[in-house]
């Protein structure tokens, strides 16, 4: 036996430290001490930091945290408190969707017609069908016309028609703030829409913004180019040495999107992504683009309606599966997929694509995952929703319960990663916690933080967890306070 040099005394405060953490049911441990030598659990410091941190006063913070690989909770605070769940909601989202439609499951849109093709002619009307496709980009329309100019068509004798009928016509979930609906995170979804590059924020366009000569306007460019969005260019450019106070909005109910403020010289250009009014147009204007790039002309009007049962289908194009589709999700937070996915859901378990059925199918399948469908208040599938609301407990037995999936490892990886700089990697944790072993969902609305996901000890034990803290003044605090418990969480037996 070994006996520390100070004699037998040492061996009765052992004994009588051990006696004491029995009794009170608390883990201590010999080796996590603070500088006074005082012995401290995890719970112990955990409940230290939550009760003295000034930034939660008058806040709310719900913290579960479970082993692993029993889904046993070893420590929870507020755990069963409903909190607003900002986009850790996209959690709920990518299981339910991947478990329903399946990992390799893929997007289509298709190209029909109701009449026939002879002597370079269509004789008829040309249909684009949507069917929820997020990542049709600028040139998948290129690609759509050179396959008609394949099939030896030069003319289109009727109209070219858009059907976005795939879902129903409610473009913004029930509860978008009405301040939220001309950015990019708050786009309308519709079953025919485009995504300006391949973060795919749908119905969405990117402008950039240059500064010209002082006193002058600056430069403002659209991709994709269009003419469905109008731009009025109000910014003036002002010495290098004034702040940027840049104002970009687009009107509600128009696609005109004013650009006001100003601009300091020579400042490097500013982007924005800016939600477009009525996707389907936006869709059906880079069509006629790309016919017209091909010289195909057409004889009728270019409008939104519905391509008859007996239509012939010409062409289909298929998505990225959704395994891929995961990625730019979670990775990067995109709210349309996440809508995009509640009503894809719907259509595919009952047979209509809106929020409403989206959302029946959505908490069917978290029953599977043991999550009680009553405790949950749920209302869209990004999160943007100051209404949803879902307790930490329920977050962690979600995580807990999809370990046991086949398709979980498509899950984990879509989750952003802790300090690792590549942004298709550590999304939205690329800037933080670098020396941790995280991988995690960020979640960030007004006065809202949250973080839910899986971390590794320094001991290798791996645990499962969901911090979320509503009632903030400033969210960005929120996010402090998450990376400090994690470090306790991860340092502390």
């Amino acid at each position: 036996m070994f006996v520390h040099p100070k004699g037998i005394g040492w061996l009765v405060i052992l004994g009588l430290i051990v006696t004491v953490c029995i009794a009170s049911s608390v883990s201590c441990t010999a080796t996590a001490a603070n500088g006074k030598g005082e012995s401290y659990s995890m719970k112990q410091e955990l409940d230290s930091y939550i009760y003295k941190e000034p930034k939660l006063k008058g806040g709310l913070i719900g913290v579960s945290i479970r082993q692993a690989d029993t889904g046993k909770i070893i420590y929870e605070h507020m755990g069963n408190t409903r909190f607003r769940p900002a986009s850790n909601m996209k959690l709920l989202t990518a299981a339910t969707s991947i478990s329903v439609l399946g990992k390799d499951y893929q997007f289509s849109t298709e190209l029909r017609t109701n009449g026939t093709i002879k002597q370079g002619r269509l004789n008829g009307n040309l249909y684009l069908v949507g069917k929820g496709d997020p990542t049709l980009l600028p040139e998948t329309f290129d690609m759509f016309a050179a396959k008609l100019k394949a099939m030896d068509i030069d003319h289109i004798s009727g109209d070219i028609i858009g059907d976005d009928t795939w879902y129903d016509a409610v473009r913004l979930s029930p509860d978008m703030i009405w301040s939220d609906e001309h950015y990019y995170y708050g786009a309308q979804v519709s079953a025919l829409t485009v995504s300006p590059d391949k973060d795919y924020d749908a119905g969405t366009v990117r402008l950039e913004i240059q500064s010209g000569g002082i006193g002058e306007k600056p430069q403002v460019s659209m991709s994709p180019k269009n003419n469905y969005i109008e731009i009025k260019n109000e910014a003036i450019t002002v010495k290098a040495e004034q702040e940027e106070d840049l104002i970009i909005e687009r009107e509600h109910g128009t696609n005109i999107v004013s650009v006001s403020g100003i601009i300091p010289k020579a400042k490097e250009p500013i982007k924005e992504w800016i939600a477009v009014w009525e996707p389907t147009g936006y869709a059906l204007d880079l069509l006629k683009q790309a016919l017209v790039k091909q010289n195909i002309t057409w004889h009728g009007v270019v409008k939104s309606g519905e391509a008859p049962i007996e239509s012939k289908l010409l062409f289909t194009h298929s998505s990225m599966t959704l395994a891929e589709l995961l990625i730019p999700f979670m990775k990067h937070s995109n709210n349309s997929l996440g809508e995009i996915l509640v009503k894809e859901m719907g259509k595919k378990v009952y047979g209509e694509g809106s929020w409403e059925q989206g959302i029946e199918a959505l908490k069917r399948q978290l029953k599977r995952f043991g999550l009680n469908q009553e405790k949950l208040l749920i209302r869209d599938g990004s999160g943007i929703s100051h209404v949803t609301l879902i307790p930490p407990t329920a977050i962690t037995q979600l995580l807990y319960a999809v370990q046991k999936e086949a398709w979980f490892p498509s899950f984990i990886k879509s989750l952003p990663v802790a300090g690792d700089s590549d942004r298709q990697i550590g999304g939205t944790l690329r800037y933080r916690m670098p020396d941790l072993v995280v991988q995690a969902k960020t979640g960030t609305i007004y006065g809202v933080s949250t973080l839910s996901g899986y971390a590794e000890k320094s001991n290798k034990e791996k645990l499962i967890f969901s911090i979320m803290i509503n009632n903030l003044i400033d969210e960005e605090e929120g996010k402090v306070i998450e990376d400090q418990l994690l470090e306790i969480i991860v340092d502390t037996d």
